[in-house]
């Protein structure tokens, strides 16, 4: 299994969250994927990869930010699929509280992480559990996929892309599955994708929370 923290490279916030992801799971060999960025040009990416763009115009985050925070999850998805084997996808922010299991029988795809924002439900059942926090992930900060997986959500982004924890849903994929107790939490203080909208749900949030431009 490889494990892969998205990080904006030149962002120095961003890669000090990084660090802290890599330090708190020293079992792993988690190495830093450099993110795409509106540096990048998203638009012209998802052209490219078939990925229609109208679902990431909502009001809760940056349209360039937030269609690169799931092109980044994507490129993820295709080397996970080239690879042929299971990866472990943490986003700058994820902190492991308690060690992640090395082996964890699943269907596929199931988050690791505790939901970052909003309300949420709580599982009754240690270990694997259907997806139950959320009809969707409960942020994209931390979750497992194997292969055959990533080949069914790349196909489903190329019609149904949107915020990358709102598209891995059950309505799209029913297997989704996560893991409790939950052994990730998102220590977010700053946001590359989120406006102030946004920020108002997210646990974390505060008075001194920072919204950045990258």
């Amino acid at each position: 299994m490889k494990s892969y923290v998205i990080t904006i490279m030149d962002n120095p916030d961003s890669v000090r969250a990084a660090e802290r992801c890599i330090a708190s799971m020293p079992e792993y060999n988690v190495q830093m994927f450099p993110a795409i960025t509106p540096k990048n040009n998203p638009v012209k990416i998802a052209e490219q990869r078939g990925i229609p763009i109208d679902n990431f115009k909502e009001v809760y985050s940056r349209f360039e930010n937030c269609l690169s925070a799931f092109l980044s999850h994507n490129t993820l998805w295709q080397m996970c699929a080239k690879d042929k084997q299971e990866y472990q996808i943490f986003e700058h922010d994820a902190v492991a509280v308690t060690p992640i299991p090395k082996f964890i029988n699943h269907n596929g795809c199931m988050s690791l992480g505790k939901p970052s924002y909003g309300k949420y439900r709580q599982p009754f059942v240690l270990g694997v559990n259907s997806l139950t926090s959320k009809k969707y992930f409960p942020g994209a900060h931390a979750y497992r996929i194997k292969p055959k997986a990533a080949v069914t959500i790349l196909e489903s982004a190329t019609m149904y892309a949107r915020p990358t924890d709102v598209f891995l849903n059950l309505d799209l994929f029913p297997w989704l599955q996560e893991y409790y107790p939950w052994p990730v939490e998102a220590r977010d203080t700053f946001t590359t994708i989120q406006n102030e909208r946004g920020c108002g749900a997210k646990h974390n949030y505060s008075e001194d929370y920072k919204i950045v431009s990258v």
